[in-house]
């Protein structure tokens, strides 16, 4: 994860400082321009918890950890952490319902983000929040944080989700030169892999959110951007034309059982960090597995092959014209507001919070004023600036910007219709119907 020289922007100092008079309490400093909390004479906000909840388990956590562990340093507050499980709404709804929300939760849909401040169950960030919101984040990152013009998240962790990740020794093998560009040269090489004796893709459909990242890809480079849009909002159906040529699309790979790791009921039962293994494990089961910039991750923490080396990434292909960037994200939003919450969200918005978990690795910042090299290798450093320099032609997840009914339900909506469609590809009007028949319920 990552490491390198960085940039302390004047915002944090500020921030945190601003915060701790705002809760009324002394700060020290410790000559560095940041507040010493807790050291040094300073009380800052100790004796105050802090509860934050996110997604992230595991190695995430972990690392995640480290980021709290600094803010608490800097602060003298005790923070607690929460792991909410996949199905943030559901579980957050009801700490809401039963009068105990956490302080802080880190979203990781922009429509949850959207229906929670609908319902009011966020608070708009506090001024020392967006002001490192404004000096550090592109206007997509401001935008997709806001609702109805007012800034209620900061984006702190994002994942690029145009990442194709290849075993070099399988294209080797298979006398492959290049990596393929575009999507005709990518069912191409498919071929060309399965014909050396080897499987080509491995498949998490047991995860159904990684069969809607597939389609977010295809579908963006062949609609274009503005379809996109449309589609997100659910401002055009999903049995327009666009989307069934985008099935039709996917049925090439889909429809081939011997280009899956398992055939499609094996890619059924399996999950992310196992299609990666399945790829990169030992013994190899699979060339290539399609998922984010978290997956050199999963790679480094179960098999034993060198990113970098052994591992690398290529762009997903164009099948239309050249793609930008689709990925999603984790927004730090305070569910509370309190002295905590709004010293953390400001916190989580500065290059120092970002450069804490950077230099660990299986991170992606889209804070523009982090140095990128501060993260610890080439595939990373490529990773961030990709996400940096896409700006505004970023394209968040189309399922995370959905009513979690329809793009965030284990087992529903656009989840369970795509994972039906990878047991019948040949199925594209009647999948397009299913998605259109759950789209129009969760979008009233």
């Amino acid at each position: 994860m990552m490491r390198s020289t960085w940039r302390l922007p004047k915002v944090t100092a500020a921030v945190v400082a601003g915060l701790l008079l705002a809760a009324g309490c002394g700060g020290g400093d410790d000559g560095d321009g940041s507040t010493a909390g807790g050291q040094s004479g300073g009380q800052t906000l100790n004796g105050q918890t802090v509860e934050v909840a996110a997604v992230w388990t595991g190695q995430e956590q972990q690392n995640f950890q480290k980021v709290l562990d600094a803010f608490a340093k800097k602060t003298g507050a005790s923070v607690k952490y929460t792991p909410t499980g996949d199905n943030q709404s559901t579980f957050l709804g009801s700490k809401v319902s039963g009068g105990s929300p956490p302080d802080v939760a880190l979203l990781a849909q922009q429509g949850v983000l959207v229906q929670f401040a609908q319902k009011g169950w966020i608070k708009p960030l506090p001024a020392e929040a967006q002001q490192a919101l404004q000096q550090n984040y592109a206007k997509i990152w401001q935008d997709l944080g806001s609702v109805d013009g007012k800034p209620y998240g900061v984006y702190f962790k994002v994942a690029n989700k145009s990442t194709v990740w290849y075993r070099t020794q399988a294209f080797s093998d298979a006398g492959i030169a290049q990596p393929p560009t575009t999507w005709a040269d990518f069912v191409k090489t498919v071929g060309t892999i399965s014909d050396s004796g080897t499987t080509p893709i491995a498949i998490a459909g047991g995860d159904g959110w990684t069969l809607t990242d597939w389609f977010e890809n295809v579908y963006v480079s062949q609609a274009g951007t503005e379809k996109y849009d449309q589609l997100s909002k659910h401002e055009i159906p999903w049995t327009d034309p666009s989307v069934k040529n985008a099935l039709r699309t996917l049925a090439e790979l889909w429809g081939k059982p011997n280009y899956i790791a398992g055939g499609a009921s094996g890619a059924l039962r399996m999950d992310m960090p196992t299609s990666v293994t399945q790829a990169f494990g030992d013994p190899p089961k699979a060339a290539m597995v399609y998922e984010g910039d978290f997956v050199p991750g999963v790679i480094s923490a179960q098999t034993k092959a060198k990113v970098g080396t052994d591992a690398k990434f290529f762009p997903f292909p164009a099948v239309g014209q050249q793609p930008p960037v689709v990925g999603g994200g984790d927004a730090a939003t305070m569910m509370k507001d309190t002295p905590g919450a709004r010293a953390l969200v400001a916190y989580l918005a500065s290059t120092e919070a970002a450069k804490e978990w950077a230099q660990l690795g299986g991170f992606t910042s889209p804070n523009k004023s982090l140095d990128i090299s501060v993260y610890p290798d080439e595939t990373q450093r490529g990773i961030a600036k990709s996400v940096i320099d896409a700006g505004d032609d970023f394209r968040f997840d189309m399922s995370d910007l959905a009513p979690a009914a329809f793009g965030g339900t284990k087992g529903e909506g656009e989840w369970a219709d795509l994972q039906d469609f990878l047991k019948n590809p040949s199925d594209v009007d009647g999948t397009a119907e299913k998605l259109e028949a759950d789209a129009a319920k969760a979008f009233k």
